[in-house]
């Protein structure tokens, strides 16, 4: 039973709210809230919950007080990732399921053995839940995203100065807050709360993303970047059932054209010694060079409840990138693009010749995976919101039939010498004219030999 004497929480005022969050210093705050104009009684509806109000402004403490370890806070990137992984259901992978999976991946390596020199991957293959995803791979979207996150945390250091009153110190409002918020942070730099704030923001980013991502995988390379350092090879059995569900494939035959593109990615990415470097020098060369559009987040964030971390999550999410690219960043876009063509295109074309004489929905499988990565799927989604960067997986075709040319004319040890070094690597112009590529490769090759010839010439060597 409700004491007469004590106000309804069901039927608050605000300034009821404001007197109970604030205690003595409740009159000063409706003073100075009265002579700006606004009158607490005059506010429509009941107030908030005190204590989901209070449950709030503890969040934002304890993110302020958190140092985390870079621009990127991974404590909390992690909580959110797991939250959102079993947000629809994780079950657990019963013995059965792992068995299944080791079993494909097994296979699959079998089968790629007949039409590619590239080995194993040797790390041993694993059934993972989403949970365990989330886990493994985690640690590569905080080091993906970071070179913005920095930039995006300096961007709202300078914004959200600039709301802040002079002298902050523990017992003044910041906006959006009531006073008595930053309580207990040991009069932090104002500056520094401000990135401690982005460090946050940005780590709920990357957990979202991250756990949204582990829903929709099927491994851990369905990216086209390596997320792992090991070599391990991986199938999430969940996923693979929930995306074999209403198809006319069996769920046996998915999940071993699933597996086939896991293992071969897995050899590349572990073969191919200078690939993962490559790969994730150029998205940090591209990520580095963005620019923050201060008035877009200035907007963004100017009518934001920093008492609402997730409404600053979302804020974030909109433009605040900048939208012209530098000459430099064109050109590094353009060879991600390429790279990352190329190995979704060798991908495709080794899992295609590996599996059509062994599945007989093979060619509409290629085909789904195919529209599937056209379509822009989460991968891409995740890049655009992590770091500025729309990729563009339609030449994923081109490269497959630039592959696929390449076997026909030099045979599988041809078009796995492509990988032999990034500068024999085709590039866009190859990708406009698959069919020329093996032609401009013998004319660059005379022309290097040609070179070597004359220096040889000139330093008196036979």
């Amino acid at each position: 039973m409700t004491d007469p004497q004590l106000p309804d929480p069901g039927n608050q005022s605000w300034e009821d709210l404001i007197r109970s969050m604030l205690g003595d210093d409740a009159e000063e705050v409706l003073a100075e809230m009265r002579a700006r104009g606004l009158d607490p009684t005059a506010l429509g509806g009941t107030a908030p919950d005190p204590a989901m109000m209070q449950q709030a402004l503890a969040q934002v403490q304890r993110l302020l007080s958190e140092p985390g370890t870079g621009p990127v806070n991974a404590d909390v990137a992690h909580d959110i990732a797991r939250q959102v992984a079993v947000a629809e259901g994780d079950p657990s992978i019963m013995g059965g399921q792992a068995r299944e999976v080791t079993q494909a991946l097994s296979v699959a390596e079998l089968w790629l053995d007949v039409v590619t020199d590239l080995p194993p991957a040797g790390g041993g293959s694993a059934a993972w839940s989403r949970s365990e995803w989330v886990e493994a791979t985690l640690p590569a979207w905080n080091a993906l995203a970071a070179p913005v996150a920095t930039s995006v945390a300096d961007a709202l250091a300078t914004v959200l100065h600039d709301q802040l009153p002079e002298g902050v110190d523990d017992g003044v409002a910041m906006p959006g807050m009531p006073a008595g918020v930053l309580a207990g942070l040991g009069g932090i730099d104002p500056a520094q709360m401000m990135r401690r704030l982005g460090s946050a923001v940005f780590g709920m980013q990357v957990g979202q993303a991250a756990g949204t991502l582990s829903r929709e995988v099927f491994g851990a390379t369905d990216v086209g970047v390596p997320l792992l350092a090991g070599a391990q090879t991986v199938l999430l059995p969940t996923n693979v059932a929930a995306f074999a569900h209403g198809l006319d494939a069996p769920v046996e035959e998915v999940r071993l054209f699933l597996a086939l593109r896991e293992a071969a990615h897995a050899r590349l990415f572990t073969h191919v010694q200078w690939l993962r470097a490559h790969l994730l020098g150029l998205v940090e060369q591209y990520a580095r060079g963005i620019t923050i559009d201060l008035s877009a987040l200035e907007s963004q964030v100017q009518d934001i409840d920093l008492a609402d971390p997730d409404a600053l999550r979302r804020a974030l999410s909109g433009g605040v990138f900048g939208l012209q690219n530098t000459d430099e960043q064109k050109a590094t876009l353009l060879r991600l693009e390429t790279t990352l063509a190329l190995v979704e295109g060798w991908v495709d074309e080794v899992t295609a010749t590996a599996a059509l004489p062994h599945l007989p929905h093979a060619v509409p499988l290629r085909e789904m995976m195919r529209r599937r990565r056209a379509a822009g799927g989460p991968a891409e989604h995740t890049f655009s919101t992590l770091v500025g960067l729309e990729l563009r997986p339609r030449r994923s075709r081109d490269a497959a039939t630039l592959f696929g040319i390449v076997t026909r004319e030099s045979g599988p040890e041809g078009r796995d010498a492509v990988w032999q070094h990034p500068d024999l690597l085709p590039v866009t112009a190859d990708l406009d004219d698959p069919a020329g590529y093996l032609g401009r490769r013998a004319d660059l090759a005379t022309e290097h030999a040609d070179v070597d010839a004359a220096l040889k010439e000139i330093f008196g060597e036979e």
